[in-house]
């Protein structure tokens, strides 16, 4: 009964110690603390989301480098997590732009159920906690997925089109600028075709490559806006 006990006490202290970190607000700590505040005529860019984002930097690096663009993607996130991380991960390191990526891991219930408004909703928070900090806006579609090689039959097509409606309506409301990489990259199922995903969900550089071209033409446009 003793062991029984004490085993009940380790795991509720496991699990109290992985829920006081829920959003892996100390991820980026370090790299935060060390990047510089942005120089005068520096422009800026936060690239915030999951496993798509980071998965970025790490297949396609040269993108990123010798540009004042910050990656703060963390493999798994849901918009909740990303929302509860905002501040510290992109508005206090003072970027002119974010482009926010963000949606696809809620559909697939990484943190748990999540209808398309709260999904929204924690998007929309996001948008609106960097305006409020005059920061420029991109609102990226979810990339297209058929299935979640993790969690399969949830059938998140149809789901993802509803939710980068939502996206695009909110964005054409309020002038932010509304990145489609879905509508360049779904195949006839509206799932991401091989070439460009080998699992159906996290991009090959081939991709990417696809999307480097669209978020850099969206960045300058919002660059051209905040001035």
């Amino acid at each position: 009964m003793k062991n029984i006990g004490l085993l009940c006490i380790l795991l509720v202290m496991v699990g109290t110690a992985n829920a006081q970190d829920w959003a892996d607000l100390n991820h980026f700590k370090e790299a935060n603390e060390k990047l510089e505040a942005p120089s005068e005529d520096e422009n800026r860019v936060v690239f915030m989301g999951n496993s798509i984002t980071i998965g970025w930097l790490n297949s396609r690096p040269d993108f990123f480098k010798g540009k004042p663009y910050v990656n703060r993607g963390i493999s798994g996130q849901t918009t909740p997590q990303m929302l509860l991380r905002f501040r510290q991960d992109v508005i206090e390191l003072k970027p002119k732009v974010v482009v926010i990526l963000a949606g696809t891991n809620d559909i697939a219930g990484n943190t748990g159920p999540s209808t398309l408004d709260m999904i929204s909703d924690n998007i929309i928070s996001m948008a609106e906690l960097a305006k409020a900090n005059g920061i420029q806006v991109i609102l990226s579609s979810v990339l297209p997925a058929y299935d979640y090689p993790w969690k399969p039959g949830l059938e998140p097509a149809k789901k993802i089109v509803a939710l980068n409606q939502m996206i695009k309506t909110y964005a054409e409301l309020n002038q932010i600028i509304y990145l489609d990489y879905f509508s360049a990259m779904a195949d006839e199922r509206n799932g991401l075709p091989e070439k460009y995903a080998h699992d159906g969900v996290h991009p090959t550089a081939e991709g990417y490559a696809i999307m480097e071209p669209m978020v850099e033409t969206a960045i300058t446009q919002a660059l051209q806006s905040e001035e």
